[in-house]
């Protein structure tokens, strides 16, 4: 991670900082962001997802084994922020989403934050989520 991103403590120290990605699937990442954001000296750091919490596996596109390895999947939005490690964490709503792109929700494959598949599941949920 260090290698990808590097903040410049002149630019960040004693700042309040403001963090936008687009997702936050196990949440590793994101913990390194703000962990390297305090570390240069940022007084503090507000993490924006332009989704909602992604809490179920998407077997057509997130590749994951496990609900469980999901950070939404088994945590409140306070306890995801204490995991991170960031003063603030907030999430686009569902709503907002779909809205936000002016298409019928019919339109977007959303299961991996509703839960909801297009097919049954049932028996690859048993091999898979737990």
């Amino acid at each position: 991670m260090k290698l990808k991103l590097a903040p410049l403590r002149e630019v960040i120290k004693n700042k309040r900082v403001i963090v936008i990605d687009d997702s936050i699937v196990r949440g590793t990442t994101s913990r390194q962001i703000v962990k390297m954001l305090f570390e240069v000296g940022a007084k503090e750091v507000h993490f924006l997802v332009s989704s909602p919490p992604v809490k179920f596996p998407d077997f057509y596109g997130i590749d994951l084994s496990r609900q469980a390895d999901l950070l939404a999947s088994n945590k409140s939005i306070a306890e995801m922020n204490k995991y991170l490690g960031s003063t603030s964490l907030n999430f686009l709503s569902y709503k907002g989403m779909i809205k936000a792109t002016g298409l019928a929700e019919s339109l977007f494959s959303t299961s991996c934050f509703t839960g909801k598949y297009p097919i049954n599941i049932r028996e690859r949920k048993k091999e898979v989520l737990y």
